[in-house]
Order: C-alpha cells, then sequence, then structure tokens
C-alpha cells in the first residue's frame, strides 16, 4: 500500500467528476465557491437520504485505503441537516458504519453500527456556520467503541445537505492551518495544498475556518460526539459589573496542591493564608510571600480547620491512615496527635472557642463517621477526648460547628443537609426537609455572621446552582436561589446574573461575612453579591474552577483557589486581584539548575516547561506544548536549555531572547535521558528505544555528531567533571557503560550483577553518577537498595554501601567537593557521609507524600532541589569544617524564620526492608564423618508474595468454569465482554481479540458476578474467610486492575446487579442474612440497606424506571423504590394461590411494566409492576426454575431438570391474554445457574452446575461447549510425553484428555458409578500408540487408546480402591498401588498381574514413580528404578529390568513422628529428583515440617528444607531446581531447592491437593479441589 503515503485525495482517485467509480443520486452539483476559489459539490434535498455522492459506485467494491485518519472538507448548509456515512472494514472482516449528523440526538451504538451526533451544531445548521475540516481517526472509533481493528475504509456517503470540496486519507495528522513544512517522523504534517483552505495575507486560518477531530482533546462534552475544541476566551466589559481576570504572576516554590483545593484559610489578623502543600502545611506572608511549615504528617493533609482566633490549627491526613494533628499556629508545634477513623477523613471543624473540634471519616467498613473531641485544654498540654461519635448511611461533604454554639453543627452532602447536637455524650442530627430538592448533591455551608438564625449552603446537579437559606430554629428551607450563567447580548456585554429560570452554574464553596457573600463556581468565577442576592457587584474570572472561596474576619479580602492548584486574593477595595500561588498540576518529572543566574527550570506531567527564579522564588517563564516534556537540562554557563518530549522531539531555547534555536527530531521514542557536558561544548539525549545521540552545544543549531543504538534504552546519562567521559545504564539493565565523551566511544562495560557472587537474584543499575573531585570512579544505585563505588578504568568494585532507603534508589548526587552524597528513596531524602567513615553515616528528612524523581545539589552547594509530588527546595547547612554537622530545612525567604514541628526532621532512618524471603536450609557436614546437622529450622508462617513482575511462575490459564455459583457468568454481547469463575479467580475473554485476562483478588470460591451496560466494570463477590464479611471486588474490565472492594455481608453473596443506567449497585446476603444493600456505582459508598424476614433468591433493577427494583425469595415478591431516604420495600406480595405453597427463586424484567418471577415448582408468574398484582401464570418446568431472562418478547427459563427452554411471550402483553408459547428448548447437562443473551434472544451462553459454560444458538436449535470442567473433585492432573495433552480424572469417574495448545477437551471417557482416583500416560509420544491409563475405586484399571478415543482393555489387578498408578519407563509394565498397600505389576499387553510386592501391605500407598537409571551403581542389576510411599512413612526404592523379570529392593527407607490425634496426619510423599535420581526428596508427617534429601549413594539425608505448613503435594521440575509444594492452608509455595528462596501464590480457594510440572519443566499444574490452574514457569 506505498501508493497510499503520505496521502489519498479520494476524488481524485476515483474521478468524482467521471462519475463511473463514483455514484451521484438526487441534487447533486458541482459549482466554483468564491470563499475556495475552487470547484466544490453541492448536495441538496429535503431528505438526506435522497440525495448523496456513494464512493465507490457499488457496494460490493471496496476503496481499500489503509490510512488511519479521514479528512473531509465540507460546509453544512445553513438551516439544514446534513449525513456522513463511512463503510469501515476491521481485520476480523467485520464491516462497520460510521455515521455522524446534525440529525442525531445522541449516540448510538450496535456491533456494526455507530451514530455519533454532530455537537458543534445541534439541530439545523445556522447561517453562520463556516467551511470545516473534519478529521476522524478510524482505529480509535473501532479499537474503543467496539474492540476491533481497523483494516481500511471500504466506502463513504455524503448527504444532504452540504458542500463539499474534497476527501483524504493518510497515517499523518495533518494541520489544515499549517501549509509549509515536511511530514515529521512523529506521524504529523502539513496539509497538502490541494487540499488546503486559502488564507489571505495578515489572517489567522481559525479566523476563517473551523477544524474539527474525533477524538477531541481537552473538551467537557460527551466524548461519544463530534465537536469543536474548546473557544478562546473572549474579553467582556459590562458598566454594571467589573470583570476581572485573574493576571498571574509570581510565587514561591512549594505549591498549593491541586488535590486539596478546599484547604485553604486566613488568620485572623488577614496577613496570611494557611494552606496545605500535598504532605506540608505552609503558611504564607502575602505581603512578602514569606513561608514557614508544619511538618509532620505522611501523607497528602486533606482538611484544615482554626479555631476562632486562629491560635490552634487543625489538620488531617488522607489515606488508610488517617491522623488528625493540632498545632500551635504561631509556634509552629504539634500539641496533639491522634486518630480514630479508619481511613477518608475528609472534613475538619473547630468550634469558635476552639472547645470543641469535630471531623468526618470512614470507619472500617467505609461507613461515614462523625467524631466530635474535646480540646477545651489543649493549649495547656491537656489530653484529647472524644465527646461523642455517631455512624451514618448519609454522605457528608462538609460540616462545620456553629459559631453561635459549640454543641451544635451543620452538615451538607449528597441528597441530605442534616443539623446535629451533642448532648449527654451523644450525637444525634436531624435531616432539613427538601422536598422537590431532594436528589441535589450540596457542597458548602456557611453561618451568616450576627445571626444564629440562618445556615447558607449550596448545591449544584446538571450544572444547575442553588443557593438555599435555612432557618436554623425551625429546621426549614426559607429562601432557595439559583446561579445562572451570564446572558450573551452582544459579543461584548454580559448582563447581570439574576436568578431566574434555565440553565444554572454549579457553586463548589460559599463564603458569608457581615456586609456580602462570596461564591465560588465551576465556571471559573469568584462572585461577590449583597447578603440579599440582587445581583453581582464584583467578580474575577480565573483558569479553572473554582473550588474555594474564603472571606477574611474584616471582609476586605477574599481568597480564591481553584481546581488547577492557583491560590488568589481579591482586595475589594481596590478591586485589585493578587496572585499567591500557581503550581503544577502534575508530577515534576524533572529538574535542571542555572548556577550562573540561579534560575531553576522543571518539567511537568501536565505538559509545562517552567522557569523560577530561586532567589525570589517567582516564575520567570511558562513554556506550553502539546507535545509532553519529560527531561530539561540547563547549558552550564549560557542563559539556553534543552528540553526533551515524549515524541522524541528535543528543543534547544534560548531564554534571553525567547527563541527557539534548535530542534532535532533524531529519537524514535519519549526521552529519557537529557545532559551537557560541564565545560558546555557538548550535549547527550537518549530515548527510551535505544538511541543515544551526541550533540554539537557550541553551535547555535546544535547539530547532531553521532547517533548510536543499544538494545536497551539508555538511562541516568552522567557527565564526569572533565567532560572526558559519559556513563549509562545499558545496553542492558545489568551493564553500565562508561563511553567516550566526544565519541561516544565504548571505553568500559561494567556488569553489576556478577559483583556480588552470593547473592541470589541478579542486581541491575538504576542510576549513576561521577563525583566531582574524583573522576577515578563512579557511583551506580542498583536494584538490590545498593550504593557501587566503581573504578572508571578497571571495572573493579572498590566499595559498597547496602540498605540504602527502604525503596529503591531513584537518584543520587554528589557535592562539589565530594564530601556529601544525596539519595532519593520512594519520599526520603538521605545526605551521607561520602566516605562512611562514621559511626552513623546518614540522616533521612521527610516532607514529600509521593516519590522524589530528583533530587539534586544546587551549583553553590548552599541548598538541595528535590521534585516529585512537588518541587522543594532545602538549605543545606553542613558545617564547613565538622563533617558531622549536616542539617537541611525547608528554605524560605529566609533560614532565620523557619520553623519546624516537633521531632522533624528525624535524626535517624527506619530499619530498611529485609532481603528477599528464604526458606531455612540445613545441610550435612561435607566431610567423612558423614554427621549431620540437627540445627534448628526457621518457621516462616506468613505467606510471602511476591512483588509484581517478579512473580517465578504466571498463570497462564484457568481449567473449568465454576458450577457451584449462580450468576457468575457474565456477557456483553456488544462490546465483546464474556467473563466467569472458577474457584476465586475471575476469568475475563474479550471476544473480538481471542485475548484472556485473570483477575485474581479473591481468597473464597467467587459466588456470583455482575457486569455494568456499558462493559467498563465487572463486580464479583465471595465468602469471607475465617469469618469475615463476604467481599465484593469491583473490577476495571478493560486493565483488570481493582479499582474498589466492599465488605458488607456476614454471609454468602446471592445477588449482584447494576442499574440500567450505571449509577447504582445492588447486592444481596444469603440466607444466614437476607439484607439488600444498594450502592452508589460512582463511589461504591453504602447508600441504604434493607433487611427482610426470609431469604432472598434473585434481585434485579427495572430497565425502565431507574428508582425500581424487586427481589424474590421465600417469603414472596418485594417491590422496591429508590428514594432520597435510601432502599425501601414498598410492597411485600406472596405467590398467587394457584401455583400452591412456593418459594419464589428468580425474576426477570419486562420492559412494558411487567414482572416475570418463577418458583421452586416450575411456575412462572406475571405481575403488572403498577398495581402490584398477579395476572397469569404457566407451568413452565417440572422443577425449579433457577434462571429467567427476558429479552422482547422471548422469555428464557432454566431448571434442575437440565432444561433450557424459550417462551414467546408477546400475549402476556395484553392482560387478558392467556397464551404463552414454548417455542424451542433443548436438555443440558446439568441446573441451569447462569445465562446470558444477546439483545433478540438469538445466541447466549448459559452456565450449568456441571461445570460448562453452553454456547446456545436458537435459530438451529444447537449447543456447543464453550468451556468444561469437573463437577467434582479433581484427583489427578498429568501430562503427556509430548506435552501435547494433558489428562484429568475425577471423583465423578471421567477420565479427560484435553489439548495442551489450546486447553480445550479432546474426549472425555466416562465411568458411571465409580470414582477414578489416579491417571497416568503411556511413555511413548507416538499419536497413534498413546494411551492413558487410570485406577478407579473397585480395584479395576482401564486404558484408554487416544487414537480411537476407546477403552482398550480393562485390568483387575485390586479389589479395593486404587490409590496410585505409573507406567514404567519403557512402558513393558504398569504399576498400581491399592488402599490396602499391595503393588501390582501388570502387563499393559495382555492384562495379565505379573507380580504382586507386598511390603507395605497394611497402609494405603501415596506415591509410585518410576525413572531410567542404571542400577549397577548401586550393586544392582536393572535399568530403572522406581519408588513407593505409604501412608505409615516409609518409602521403598527398588531397582528394576521388566523384560528379564527382575525387580530388588535398593533401599528402605522410615521417618519418624510423634503421635498424631484427630483428623487423618499429611500424606507422605515421596519423588526422584530429575537432577539426580539418586537422591529421593521426602515429606510427611513428621517431628518438624520439612522437606527432606536422602541420597541413595550414601544413604543418608544430606540436606532438609523447612516448611510452613504440612504438604499435601510436591512436585519436582528437572528445569532449575524448583520444587512446588501444596498445602492445605490453600498455599503453593514455589522454592529453589539451591539456596532455599521461595514465593508464595495464594490464588486457589481450597486445600492445594494436587500439582505437577510438565515434563520439560516449562509449566505447572495445581489442583483445590475442581479448580485446575495451568502456570508458565518463570523461575526464581
Amino acid at each position: 500500500m506505498g501508493w497510499q503515503l503520505p496521502y489519498v485525495n479520494i476524488f481524485k482517485h476515483v474521478r468524482v467528476e467521471d462519475w463511473k467509480r463514483s455514484t451521484k443520486v438526487g441534487n447533486v452539483s458541482s459549482n466554483t465557491n468564491k470563499t475556495l476559489k475552487c470547484p466544490v459539490f453541492q448536495i441538496r434535498g429535503p431528505v438526506p437520504s435522497n440525495s448523496y455522492i456513494l464512493v465507490p459506485k457499488n457496494s460490493n467494491q471496496s476503496l481499500e485505503l489503509t490510512g488511519r485518519y479521514f479528512y473531509l472538507l465540507f460546509r453544512p448548509t445553513p438551516g439544514k441537516y446534513f449525513v456522513v456515512h463511512l463503510d469501515v472494514s476491521a481485520e476480523e472482516g467485520q464491516v462497520v458504519r460510521i455515521s455522524f449528523s446534525n440529525m442525531f440526538k445522541e449516540f448510538k451504538s450496535t456491533p456494526t453500527w455507530l451514530q455519533f451526533p454532530f455537537l458543534y451544531l445541534v439541530g439545523p445548521a445556522p447561517t453562520s456556520v463556516r467551511w470545516t475540516c473534519l478529521m476522524l481517526d478510524l482505529q480509535y472509533t473501532l479499537s474503543v467503541y467496539l474492540n476491533r481493528c481497523y483494516s481500511h475504509l471500504k466506502s463513504v456517503k455524503l448527504c444532504a445537505n452540504m458542500a463539499v470540496k474534497n476527501m483524504l486519507t493518510s497515517d499523518l495528522l495533518l494541520d489544515p492551518a499549517k501549509l509549509m513544512g515536511l511530514a515529521s517522523s512523529q506521524g504529523t504534517g502539513p496539509m497538502p495544498r490541494d487540499m488546503s483552505f486559502p488564507v489571505p495575507k495578515g489572517t489567522s486560518w481559525h479566523d476563517l475556518y473551523d477544524y474539527i477531530r474525533f477524538p477531541s482533546e481537552g473538551t467537557k462534552l460527551p466524548f461519544d460526539s463530534f465537536q469543536k475544541g474548546n473557544p478562546r476566551p473572549e474579553a467582556s466589559n459590562s458598566r454594571d459589573i467589573i470583570c476581572l481576570r485573574a493576571h498571574y504572576r509570581s510565587l514561591p516554590l512549594l505549591f498549593f496542591s491541586p488535590s486539596t483545593t478546599k484547604c485553604a484559610l486566613w488568620t485572623k489578623s488577614g496577613d496570611a493564608v494557611v494552606y496545605p502543600c500535598h504532605a506540608i502545611i505552609v503558611s504564607m506572608k502575602i505581603s512578602s510571600y514569606q513561608q514557614r511549615f508544619f511538618i509532620g504528617h505522611t501523607d497528602k493533609v486533606s482538611t484544615l480547620t482554626f479555631n476562632g482566633n486562629t491560635t490552634l490549627l487543625a489538620s488531617a491526613q488522607t489515606g488508610n491512615h488517617s491522623v488528625v494533628r493540632v498545632w500551635n499556629y504561631h509556634k509552629g508545634t504539634c500539641l496533639a496527635m491522634f486518630r480514630i477513623h479508619a481511613h477518608s477523613l475528609s472534613s475538619l471543624s473547630f468550634s469558635h472557642g476552639s472547645g470543641i473540634l469535630c471531623g468526618v471519616g470512614k470507619d472500617s467498613h467505609s461507613k461515614t463517621m462523625v467524631v466530635v473531641w474535646n480540646t477545651l485544654n489543649i493549649s495547656k498540654g491537656g489530653e484529647v477526648s472524644i465527646l461523642a461519635k455517631a455512624h451514618t448511611d448519609v454522605d457528608i461533604h462538609t460540616m462545620k460547628v456553629a459559631f453561635f454554639d459549640d454543641t451544635r453543627m451543620v452538615s451538607c452532602g449528597r441528597d441530605n443537609i442534616r443539623l446535629w447536637r451533642v448532648r449527654n455524650g451523644t450525637l444525634r442530627s436531624c435531616p432539613v426537609n427538601l422536598g422537590e430538592y431532594h436528589s441535589m448533591d450540596f457542597t458548602d455551608v456557611a453561618f451568616e455572621e450576627g445571626n444564629s438564625n440562618q445556615c447558607l449552603d449550596d448545591r449544584t446537579l446538571s450544572r444547575s446552582g442553588y443557593i438555599f437559606e435555612i432557618d436554623y430554629s425551625r429546621v426549614v428551607i426559607r429562601n432557595v436561589r439559583r446561579l445562572l450563567p451570564a446572558q450573551q447580548q452582544h459579543a461584548d456585554r454580559r448582563e447581570k446574573l439574576t436568578f431566574n429560570t434555565g440553565p444554572g452554574i454549579a457553586i463548589n464553596s460559599i463564603s458569608v461575612s457581615s456586609s456580602f457573600c462570596a461564591t465560588g463556581s465551576e465556571d471559573g468565577f469568584l462572585r461577590l453579591w449583597p447578603l440579599d442576592f440582587s445581583a453581582v457587584f464584583l467578580e474575577a474570572e480565573h483558569e479553572g474552577p473554582v473550588s474555594l472561596v474564603s472571606v477574611s474576619s474584616d471582609s476586605l479580602q477574599v481568597l480564591a483557589g481553584t481546581s488547577t492548584g492557583n491560590l488568589g486574593f481579591l482586595d475589594v477595595s481596590s478591586r485589585g486581584y493578587n496572585t499567591l500561588m500557581r503550581s503544577h498540576t502534575d508530577t515534576v518529572l524533572g529538574f535542571s539548575v542555572d548556577g550562573i543566574r540561579r534560575h531553576l527550570t522543571t518539567a511537568s506531567s501536565d505538559g509545562t516547561v517552567r522557569i523560577w527564579n530561586m532567589d525570589s522564588l517567582h516564575q520567570l517563564y511558562d513554556f506550553v506544548s502539546e507535545d509532553s516534556p519529560c527531561s530539561v537540562a540547563f547549558h552550564p554557563s549560557e542563559q539556553v536549555f534543552s528540553c526533551g518530549f515524549s515524541s522524541g522531539v528535543v528543543r534547544v531555547f534560548d531564554i534571553s531572547s525567547a527563541k527557539l534555536l534548535a530542534e532535532h527530531k533524531y529519537h524514535r521514542g519519549e526521552v529519557v535521558g537529557l545532559a551537557f557536558s560541564p565545560d558546555g561544548e557538548l550535549m547527550y539525549s537518549a530515548d527510551s528505544q535505544g538511541s543515544l545521540a551526541l550533540y554539537n552545544a557550541s553551535e547555535e543549531d546544535h547539530n547532531v555528531i553521532r547517533v548510536v543504538c543499544t538494545e536497551r534504552a539508555p538511562d541516568a546519562l552522567a557527565v564526569s567533571s572533565d567532560s572526558r567521559c559519559l556513563a549509562f545504564v545499558g545496553p542492558s539493565e545489568y551493564i553500565v557503560t562508561v563511553a567516550d565523551s566526544r565519541s561516544l566511544d565504548e571505553l568500559l562495560h561494567v556488569d553489576v550483577s556478577i559483583l556480588d557472587v552470593e547473592s541470589p537474584r541478579l542486581d541491575s543499575a538504576l542510576k549513576v553518577c561521577f563525583s566531582p573531585s574524583f573522576t577515578e570512579h563512579f557511583l551506580v544505585a542498583t536494584s538490590a537498595n545498593k550504593i557501587l563505588w566503581v573504578s572508571t578504568k578497571t571495572g573493579r568494585l572498590l566499595r559498597e554501601v547496602s540498605k540504602v532507603h527502604k525503596h529503591q534508589c531513584t537518584s543520587l548526587s554528589v557535592s562539589e567537593d565530594s564530601r556529601f552524597l544525596l539519595t532519593a528513596g520512594h519520599n526520603a531524602v538521605k545526605v551521607w557521609d561520602y566516605e562512611m567513615q562514621l559511626d552513623i553515616n546518614s540522616q533521612m528528612f521527610i516532607g514529600h507524600s509521593q516519590p522524589i524523581r530528583q533530587v539534586s545539589f544546587t551549583p553553590d552547594q548552599l541548598g538541595i532541589v528535590s521534585v516529585g509530588d512537588a518541587i522543594f527546595l532545602w538549605d543545606f547547612l553542613a558545617h564547613p569544617l565538622l563533617i558531622l554537622c549536616f542539617h537541611i530545612t525547608l528554605q524560605p525567604d529566609a533560614v532565620s524564620r523557619v520553623q519546624l514541628s516537633n521531632g522533624m526532621p528525624r535524626q535517624t532512618a527506619p530499619l530498611p526492608s529485609s532481603p528477599p524471603p528464604r526458606l531455612d536450609v540445613s545441610t550435612l557436614d561435607q566431610g567423612d564423618q558423614g554427621v549431620w546437622s540437627t540445627s534448628l529450622f526457621t518457621v516462616i508462617q506468613a505467606a510471602v508474595v511476591p512483588q509484581p513482575g517478579e512473580e517465578g511462575i504466571k498463570l497462564k490459564a484457568v481449567i473449568g468454569y465454576n458450577g457451584n455459583g449462580r450468576g457468575n457468568m457474565v456477557w456483553s454481547p456488544d462490546q465483546g465482554v464474556f467473563a466467569y469463575s472458577c474457584g476465586c479467580v475471575v476469568v475475563v475473554e474479550y471476544l473480538h481479540t481471542g485475548s484472556q485476562r485473570y483477575l485474581q483478588g479473591h481468597s473464597e470460591e467467587i459466588s456470583c458476578l455482575a457486569v455494568t451496560n456499558d462493559a467498563q466494570t465487572v463486580a464479583s463477590a465471595a465468602s469471607g474467610s475465617n469469618g469475615r464479611r463476604s467481599l465484593i471486588c469491583i473490577w476495571d474490565a478493560k486493565n483488570g486492575t481493582c479499582r474498589d472492594t466492599i465488605s458488607y455481608h456476614r454471609g454468602a453473596v446471592q445477588s449482584l446487579a447494576f442499574s440500567r443506567d450505571d449509577r447504582f449497585f445492588l447486592s444481596v446476603g444469603d440466607f444466614s442474612e437476607p439484607e439488600v444493600a444498594l450502592w452508589s456505582s460512582k463511589t461504591f459508598q453504602l447508600l441504604s440497606s434493607v433487611s427482610v424476614s426470609g431469604p432472598i433468591h434473585d434481585a434485579a433493577f427495572s430497565p425502565s424506571a431507574a428508582s425500581q427494583l424487586a427481589c424474590v425469595g421465600s417469603q414472596g415478591a418485594y417491590f422496591c423504590l429508590i428514594n432520597t431516604h435510601g432502599l425501601n420495600v414498598d410492597l411485600k406480595v406472596r405467590a398467587p394461590p394457584e401455583v400452591g405453597d412456593v418459594e419464589l427463586t428468580a425474576l426477570c424484567y419486562h420492559m412494558d411494566s411487567l414482572l416475570f418471577t418463577a418458583t421452586n415448582r416450575g411456575h412462572v408468574c406475571v405481575w403488572d409492576i403498577n398495581t402490584h398484582c398477579c395476572f397469569m401464570t404457566w407451568e413452565a418446568d417440572e422443577g425449579e426454575i433457577g434462571v429467567l431472562l427476558c429479552r422482547g418478547n422471548r422469555l428464557l427459563t432454566g431448571s434442575n431438570t437440565r432444561w433450557l427452554r424459550l417462551w414467546e411471550v408477546e400475549a402476556v402483553r395484553c392482560v387478558n391474554g392467556t397464551m404463552v408459547v414454548l417455542e424451542q428448548e433443548i436438555m443440558l447437562d446439568g441446573t441451569t445457574v447462569s445465562a446470558a443473551f444477546d439483545s433478540t434472544m438469538d445466541m447466549g451462553i448459559v452456565g450449568t452446575t456441571a461445570g460448562t459454560l453452553w454456547y446456545i444458538n436458537w435459530s438451529d436449535n444447537s449447543s456447543t461447549r464453550l468451556v468444561s470442567g469437573h463437577k467434582t473433585k479433581v484427583n489427578d492432573v498429568v501430562f503427556s510425553t509430548d506435552e501435547r495433552h494433558f489428562a484429568t480424572c475425577s471423583q465423578d469417574g471421567s477420565v479427560r484428555v484435553w489439548s495442551a495448545s489450546s486447553n480445550e477437551l479432546v474426549v472425555q471417557f466416562q465411568v458411571l458409578n465409580q470414582s477414578c482416583g489416579c491417571v497416568c500416560w503411556s511413555p511413548s509420544s507416538n499419536k497413534d500408540s498413546a494411551c492413558v491409563a487410570a485406577g478407579y475405586n473397585d480395584g479395576t484399571l482401564r486404558i484408554f487408546r487416544l487414537a480411537s478415543s476407546e477403552m482398550e482393555m480393562k485390568l483387575h489387578p485390586h479389589n479395593i480402591t486404587v490409590t496410585a498408578i505409573q507406567y514404567s519407563v519403557t512402558g513393558h509394565v504398569i504399576l498400581s498401588a491399592g488402599k490396602n498397600g499391595l503393588v501390582a505389576v501388570s502387563s499393559p499387553v495382555n492384562g495379565a498381574t505379573i507380580r504382586v510386592i507386598r511390603d507395605h501391605k497394611g497402609a494405603p500407598i501415596t506415591t509410585i514413580q518410576c525413572v531410567n537409571e542404571q542400577c549397577k551403581n548401586f550393586g544392582l542389576e536393572g535399568n530403572e528404578m522406581w519408588l513407593a510411599a505409604s501412608a505409615d512413612r516409609r518409602v521403598s526404592v527398588w531397582a528394576a529390568d521388566w523384560l528379564k523379570d527382575k525387580c530388588d529392593l535398593l533401599d528402605w527407607l522410615t521417618f519418624p513422628a510423634p503421635a498424631y490425634f484427630g483428623v487423618p496426619p499429611p500424606p507422605s510423599l515421596a519423588a526422584f529428583c530429575p537432577a539426580d535420581p539418586s537422591l529421593v526428596v521426602y515429606t510427611g508427617y513428621g517431628v518438624e515440617k520439612e522437606l527432606s534429601f536422602y541420597s541413595l549413594a550414601k544413604k543418608q539425608i544430606i540436606k532438609k528444607i523447612a516448611l510452613p505448613h504440612w504438604a499435601t503435594c510436591f512436585s519436582l521440575s528437572c528445569k532449575s531446581q524448583l520444587l512446588a509444594v501444596g498445602s492445605k492452608e490453600r498455599v503453593l509455595k514455589l522454592i529453589k531447592s539451591t539456596s532455599g528462596r521461595f514465593q508464595d501464590f495464594m490464588q486457589h480457594s481450597d486445600s492445594v491437593h494436587t500439582c505437577h510440572f510438565s515434563p520439560s519443566g516449562t509449566l505447572l499444574f495445581t489442583v483445590a479441589f475442581n479448580e485446575i490452574l495451568l502456570w508458565e514457569v518463570q523461575g526464581l
């Protein structure tokens, strides 16, 4: 398809004017347009579908245009409608129509058609409509909306009414306003000349034309629409009001955190403001911008509050460790610290006299908890005690203590305003009757000063802003006012704001003084109103939504904070605005310092590069780019800096002239490294794709000298102080390369992974830096939390320091005199003695609440800069003579003004994390004495779960489906998402791509699932373990991450459901606690719960009425309503008398106000939702119906009789209708427990108790197995020798053979009324001769041939249950063992029993294994060995040559054990070591929980590995000396036998009783009851 590059002019390609490869229908004409000065096609017609241009001519033809972007140059006809249809082919062959029109009111989607409203022109096009360039990303549209891969554009249909210049496709993102230049390697370029719109000189393209992109960028409108970008703001003037735009100026470098923009306070004097910056609280003088700090919190500060005279400050931090601190504001000391809330402490309020402090947060069950503390004596050193606390289900957004009474509070939140009072140690509340306003989200509350009877509160919903005035004494609404946007009369005039009708503006904050009221709203305005709200008299516009307003105590200044991190105040008297703070709104990625001019440049994820003055702390410049900056570097002497972007572009800027000096596009990936040489002659850049570039920085153009490509992205660029050497991490993560700085020729490779030979893990390099004073060595920070000093000449390790940080070191720097080393790890900064010769070599300093990205000394060595969540500037107070004395403080304008909280910073670092976990391994003395060690074992009791990305095994497949659940399978046909549960794992399959994802978060078997209607969220529920409440996990269906967890029901969860609009989520408890809980689907906070008298079997939301739902159970049907007070049971009715004494077991809604319910005797009842009456019943089955599903006029029933039936229920819509028609029926293999069908009920998926998921197609009345599994316990699973198949056997007597590549069932051999306990494969890998042998509880062996799918032979060597079976290595005999301890040797040829070995008689045999080993080394004849282990802790090892009929005992092992009482002891297990068959590994009940390695050559145990639990199974891999051990505690332990290193995996919901490595050691099977998990072995 090279001919399509760089673009395809579609009209020229098909020669549209000839109409041979295209067609026109209706009123289509061509004329010359005066604006464009070129021919255009005009399509007119009253009905758009009757006049159109179609390209190509016939539907069986295709354009085959593969360009990702489609461009349409057109102008809609004023006053008319238009439609555009694009037929696009996906890689799967599916043709999808994408349509957009100003006729469409809303977005609609089907698997083959996407309809987008053209929101830029809602309704008929206005007369002012302009020529438009529309860009549609076809690849994005198919991927996001249908989860399909874009292939090519098939056809285009342009329907009336519009004028069209042309269409084109391209893989480039073309800029219509750019007519000159070359296409970029990053996929952008100018619009071709023949496709561009003319622009007269002196005018702008955007002033004449419109450019619309889909997907749009930076818009607040729905993304399911075509829309124009945000219009540029226009200045507005009015004589009636003064409109002030907040012009931002300088600010200090400790930012106002955008995440806590509702927390900023005035002091009583009005000369300072207090606000949080992540974990630090800042007090700033508004006149001098002087800052002082309150340090002590360890996570982001979520709320602040002052007492009345601002002498006490209370603060709380967010997260799971919600701590409240009370400070002496003037001294900066912490008076008290306490906690009571479990998490999410969101609001604090001091009483005016500081007698009480009120806080709102969440308890351990995520219920809202209000606590009132007694803080009366806190200033005198008194303790803080709890006066009262209350738990409530209502949402509380803000809560404040009344200034006139310390015992009274007011709160507001979603759907409620409440008044609270503390009396006699009890906290009680009463709601304000909101009437018609009950469904609003109230955001803030404020008291009118001097009047104890009024409370002001505002709330906004759907862009409607209301302010409520509450009569406090009568608890009623006194007045309601609404804030409306300005009405535009003409371009430069805005009318006064009034409280009339129309859409309102969301109000976020309110503050009231004695003379006026201030509001902050979502439209970015701070507005001042008189107390009667007659009209705005002053306002200031901000760049983002105003989230905070606060009037100073003298009413002369109004503080305003925005959600974009800006803080400023409006001077009411002068009407001037002063900006205090302007912040990066996202993580700061990196920085660089200009030591000469003392400038600091920072790059942030918010897309900006900013330059600051380090002395005045003012922002000097702000560079904004559509491309995201990644790294920055200042030139060492010139006023020049370079910036690397995510697109791979490197730009060099001259600050003094604000000029772009150079732009280089040699990189293919994100620029991760950027540095200048200290002499300023060279510059280096590195990208994420593995390229390293060298530039000539002495020239203004910064020409590239050389580009080097490596296998791995060069990271951590560092240049030596003499500018001779360049060091970086690469070409692999284990290698540090030192190169010549002028040529990039490699001088040295240092492999850090081999520097520590005793480490069980390969160490990798993270960061590298040179010491300024010592060029003969450099420093490397490694993943093992070490810092290495390495020689630059020889690569030898000179010195190392371990346990540098608790987490990995993210940055390091050395002072100019090489006396100090600076490191950053997670959110802590450490300063080290460089020579490491002191008793305490480091000090640690905290302040960041998120990981630090970079830390460095300033060029003058008097300060330190650290960046991450914010920019921190520290004073470095190292004594010039005494190296011991180094100290860091956060720097304001002068060090003497700094005040720190008690105990900060910490003088010693906390203990670092322990090394990777290992099991205790004891070995024999290797000397001649032959005495083995009896040292004590270290038993690890807690499971050690590996870190993400470090797992030794990775879950590859889940075999089977959990037929024990109910509703534990969901399917979204339109989005192609299919999910089901197996054990405690949720399997999500994306049908469009065929990929699978495994959601792991439960520890118990999952009982039910639910999916939102947009298929973006999946909910799963499982019982709690050890008496804990059930756990509900909320998953993101796209990326498989757990968004939230809920624990509420004490028993199991019976049912889950999302409402039709996905606003609500329902969970139903089982018979032990029949309770229905209603949750918010947005926050998953509990809204309400209702308990009923009997068990509930099913529940569902109404598809037509968002506030209605129904439940059915043993007591009948419950019709429920959702209102502002929660969930209410509107009516409970019993089943109609004609169906007898029954329980209602299932339900589903019909769209026409009908409800179908089913009974445990097979009846279906039809209810009228409006009257709650049952008007029709019929007998649909003979057994209990557990599943009902309705789509249109078709009803599905599934019962325990195994029948799945489809009914035509159209006649039911008529109340007098008495007939329903059975359309079709299918018998399945078990009781139906789950079902999901498409909108027409033509096809669907059904789950049964047999562990099978069936694909049902009613059109041909067919059923196909999608997923198969065992219903009962799986006793054994084993791979074939060629690993192409594996076999399983079960308690139900079945032997199943599966394909290893697809995990699909190949054949099933069923023996009725028997249990199959063990299975093995014949050693032959020949497909025709491969056999499976199985042992049964009647003492028989059966051999099945895979090629014929038939039983080849039945043997009966035992008269008791067969417990173990194994083919000999050559396959000449089969060894089998019975429960009585007898071992039979049988011939697979004639079925005869050759011999019976009785040595283990009386004890059940648990294991038989055969290996290929010459036995002459042990003094016996034979070419193979085999062993048998019995329950009495005895292991026999035999040497055999079956062709010579030889079988001799080689060794007999007996393992002692104390007496065992109670339940049966753990099994005795043994196996040959694959790497050395002369070693036998044994585990079983004994003195210790351990694995023993017994040497057949030395006749002694040579090694032991301690275990935390008794083993129920184990398997040894032939690869990497790995052992897998399962336990009754559900833990699968992977152990490296040579080192004892281990990892624990807890994905099973039951005891792990079987595990087997594949013959190659690359795969591992584990089994818990009927759950079969297949793991891919990565290695430890």
